[in-house]
């Protein structure tokens, strides 16, 4: 198979690229879909096995997204330093290795902590992983790229919806232990995938990034002072638009569960099969959404999202006949990733390529601040109130106003988007 050239740089029919993304699908499924999104199905057994209220359990979460927002801080240091390939592999290690420890946890407080250093490790994969789109990937692919790798968290979420309740059932009520434990070794055989696969540039391989040349508008950081204050404010605006996808989907996802078994009488395993249907159906997430974000233009792309996400959470929150809860389902899992794959392209197309782990980080910490605030805010709620209604019409509120914020958006220099 000849491959086509551009310069002195060789660009193959099967670009090396898609290695990058399918090893970030991988990362992905390590970092957050075992790291973060499994949570929602231990928690059940877990609290009971250790007699963990709901505010507790909202604590846990919010630990790990405390340990989550430290590393963004500190991910764009590191990759600068080490680069990225070298940055997820220790994220990785870290989210293996803390995992393995919480299953030999015996209380609230190791658990915490211990999902902290998850949570840390989380945000060390996941900042410079997203960095490398714009790097291997131009405007033209880098939605789809971003879907693809997002795609690895839904792959979780089916085997953990499916994997949990088997193992609850065959262990008994410490079956969480084996879950987390199991979860840790196949992070920490990812970690190795990742160091073995990565590249941190095209340039590494001889290669052009994947996509078509002239379509990729001017970053929005040139010299003059004026542009600096407007890509600031920009980056501000994306971040909070960012922040509110954090402060609401977490939500859901940590506690749809829990409200299902606790709440509407659902048993372990049918509501296990319900999280392997979203996630099953969130799979499609990233690359549809991340594909029509390429096709529409980044905000038209959110104000869908936001849309959808909106018609969810009020779906679950009233009080409705059981099809529209699973329509509230449907609909979580099909759009659950839209947001970060469409955020990971954005900041590609505002930032340019060399800024592009920079200026993920910068908006990650507003999205980090939501998903510390969600968890907890969730539990609280729950708990003065003996339900997740209120939490989850909270939820369609602060989704709706991100949707009208998404309006406002300007678009990069130099694009029709």
């Amino acid at each position: 198979m000849e491959p086509k050239t551009r310069g002195r740089e060789v660009i193959p029919k099967f670009h090396y690229a898609w290695v990058i993304a399918l090893t970030g699908m991988a990362v992905l499924f390590s970092c957050l879909g075992l790291g973060r999104f499994a949570l929602g199905m231990l928690l059940p057994s877990m609290g009971t096995s250790l007699n963990l209220n709901y505010s507790q359990m909202g604590l846990i979460g919010t630990g790990n997204f405390v340990g989550y927002m430290i590393s963004v801080v500190l991910a764009g240091m590191i990759a600068r330093s080490m680069g990225a390939r070298k940055t997820i592999f220790l994220g990785l290690i870290l989210v293996g290795g803390s995992m393995v420890w919480i299953s030999r946890a015996t209380g609230y407080m190791e658990i915490l902590v211990l999902y902290l250093a998850t949570g840390i490790g989380s945000g060390l994969a996941n900042v410079p992983l997203m960095g490398l789109v714009s790097h291997w990937f131009l405007k033209s692919n880098r939605g789809r790229a971003a879907g693809t790798m997002l795609s690895g968290n839904g792959i979780a979420i089916v085997f953990t919806g499916i994997f949990i309740p088997w193992i609850n059932a065959l262990m008994g009520k410490e079956g969480w232990r084996t879950g987390w434990l199991i979860f840790g070794i196949i992070s920490i055989f990812i970690a190795a995938m990742a160091g073995l696969f990565l590249r941190n540039d095209p340039r590494e391989k001889g290669l052009a990034p994947l996509g078509e040349t002239g379509r990729d508008p001017l970053p929005l950081n040139p010299d003059s002072g004026k542009e600096k204050e407007r890509h600031r404010w920009t980056m501000v605006h994306l971040g909070c638009i960012y922040s509110l996808f954090g402060a609401t989907y977490v939500v859901y996802a940590t506690f749809i569960v829990t409200a299902m078994v606790k709440e509407m009488g659902f048993g372990e395993n049918t509501a296990g099969n319900f999280w392997a249907v979203v996630g099953a159906l969130s799979i499609f997430s990233g690359p549809l959404f991340g594909g029509l974000s390429d096709k529409l233009g980044r905000r038209a792309g959110i104000m869908i999202v936001y849309g959808l996400f909106t018609l969810s959470y009020i779906l679950v929150a009233a009080d409705l006949p059981q099809g529209f809860l699973y329509a509230s389902i449907g609909i979580f899992g099909l759009a659950v990733w839209s947001i970060p794959t469409i955020m990971s392209a954005a900041v590609g197309d505002y930032a340019g390529p060399e800024q592009a782990v920079k200026a993920f980080g910068f908006i990650t910490l507003f999205f980090g601040a939501g998903q510390i605030t969600g968890p907890a805010v969730a539990g609280i709620l729950a708990d003065l109130t003996g339900t997740f209604s209120t939490a989850f019409w909270l939820c369609a509120v602060l989704t709706g106003s991100a949707l009208v914020m998404a309006y406002f958006l300007r678009p990069p220099s130099d694009s029709n988007t």
